[in-house]
């Protein structure tokens, strides 16, 4: 990709008239938002000459950069699928391998997905809510059972115990045990909702793949030991 070279004339897309949003360089070093110019792209690929909005002077499909181009064709990307999670160009949409398979363009999955990653966050954010509230209570232990935490660790390494962190809380109180599930749980989905409000944040056609893997993670279904504490939550958000 040509190198970025940017002055107060051209923080503005000469497409759209708005402040530039992950600015791309043509060849002839003009600047356009890379969406503004992948459309660009597709409407210029009928005459099948790709030139400068601005200037005329030809340029190739690569100022897009190496995430936008597919490697098996070297052409421009222009669909996410949704059941292989690769990035397909024209070429790949006419192989037979994806003919039954769901495919979006870049636009529509890039909105569709950072949707999903921000209902999936604001869901998880909400639960995390609900189990610092459960732990907080879970905290207001009384003292001796306090004290019957420290015995018992103090025991522990007068003895030396060898023991995986589960083989030793399989011997804690049963409520001092909860405590550690619950600061388990609370790091763990508080990790998730950080990684989808990023995500969500910087998604574009080359982290589109890892947003669909993000989403998978963070199924409710592949979290309800970290949400058993909670009472039954409502209809699953996708």
């Amino acid at each position: 990709m040509v190198p970025l070279h940017k002055d107060s004339q051209e923080d503005i897309c000469p497409i759209c008239l708005d402040p530039l949003k992950e600015a791309v360089s043509t060849d002839c070093r003009h600047l356009f938002c890379r969406m503004c110019l992948t459309q660009h792209m597709d409407k210029a690929s009928v005459s099948g000459v790709l030139s400068c909005p601005v200037c005329r002077k030809p340029y190739s499909e690569g100022v897009l950069g190496d995430g936008y181009i597919c490697y098996s064709h070297q052409k421009r990307v222009c669909s996410f699928c949704e059941t292989s999670r690769h990035l397909l160009c024209v070429e790949c949409l006419r192989s037979p391998e994806h003919q039954s398979h769901t495919e979006l363009s870049i636009e529509n999955a890039i909105s569709h997905y950072k949707e999903r990653l921000i209902r999936r966050s604001r869901k998880l954010r909400k639960d995390l809510g609900d189990l610092q509230r459960l732990k907080a209570q879970e905290e207001e232990m009384p003292y001796a059972l306090q004290v019957d935490w420290e015995s018992h660790r103090l025991r522990a390494e007068l003895q030396n115990q060898d023991q995986t962190k589960e083989h030793q809380q399989e011997d804690l109180p049963a409520e001092v045990a909860k405590m550690f599930n619950f600061s388990e749980a609370v790091t763990q989905l508080n990790i998730l909702a950080s990684g989808l409000e990023r995500m969500a944040r910087e998604l574009d056609a080359s982290t589109l793949k890892d947003a669909s893997d993000l989403l998978d993670r963070s199924a409710p279904q592949k979290l309800e030991g970290l949400l058993s504490h909670l009472p039954p939550a409502s209809p699953n958000l996708n």
